[in-house]
């Protein structure tokens, strides 16, 4: 293929992605009820933790919100993620992806519509949840650089737990069964340093919290909102997410060339 030819074909895809992407984020806009949904059970959880269950937590000299807000942000991205299954998959099954196979569309615009659709959402409600916060008492220390290293490592997160998202809305067979994959994402962080430090735990809980990849995210973006050297935390998280984002894109492709052979 020529340097024009293989130009040609990339503005293409980037031109299909864009159009693609714009008839999700319409539909985004038509029914708000997803973003509020997802928002809903973070900003629940800082009300019960923080106003319920944070006196009676010892988390050292930090105020328990400023402690907590790392976590409930993983959770925001865990639940919003459910979401873009659940579309992907209503595509699927409502035929959209096959008619816009049959229309001089590049193949991958439709997966990564899902996903840049995925992102702004997750941006929003990060947003949303982050003003909540800021209404209970969090009060970050993060300079510049701070917070565009946590809007790094948020960014990354997301675009990895996307495309994990990608494959179960490709294989399942069910709305339910397509969005239940997020169960577990929402899960690990309350077996992790997001909620209690972990040298609270018993020995066995403790060795696995501190060896998922909920437990150095939290304990990297804790760091960077407080303004204090994060240390290898940041490095073990971007590791993490990068090695998950790998694998997720890997096995979501070969799983969608598999669904349209």
């Amino acid at each position: 293929m020529t340097a024009p030819a293989h130009r040609t074909t990339t503005a293409h895809a980037l031109s299909d992605t864009a159009a693609l992407t714009g008839r999700s984020l319409k539909h985004i806009t038509r029914s708000l009820d997803t973003i509020i949904t997802t928002t809903i059970m973070p900003i629940a959880f800082l009300l019960l933790f923080v106003f319920v269950f944070g006196g009676a937590i010892d988390v050292g000299t930090a105020e328990y919100v400023d402690y907590l807000v790392p976590g409930i942000l993983i959770i925001t991205i865990a639940s919003g993620v459910s979401y873009t299954a659940y579309r992907l998959f209503s595509d699927l099954k409502g035929g959209m992806v096959e008619r816009f196979q049959s229309m001089p569309i590049a193949r991958s615009a439709v997966l990564w519509a899902h996903v840049l659709t995925s992102m702004v959402a997750l941006a929003i409600s990060l947003g949303v949840v982050l003003v909540a916060a800021f209404a209970m008492g969090f009060r970050p220390h993060a300079g510049a650089f701070d917070w565009l290293a946590v809007a790094g490592i948020l960014a990354i997160f997301s675009l990895a737990m996307t495309w994990l998202a990608i494959i179960p809305g490709l294989l399942a067979s069910t709305p339910d069964g397509a969005g239940a994959f997020a169960y577990p994402l929402i899960l690990l962080p309350f077996i992790s340093s997001a909620f209690v430090p972990t040298d609270s735990m018993p020995t066995a809980v403790r060795v696995f919290a501190e060896n998922q990849p909920v437990t150095s995210l939290v304990d990297a973006l804790r760091n960077l909102f407080a303004g204090q050297p994060v240390g290898g935390d940041i490095w073990v998280a971007l590791a993490w997410c990068v090695g998950l984002l790998v694998i997720a894109y890997l096995v979501a492709t070969a799983a969608y060339r598999r669904k349209l052979s």
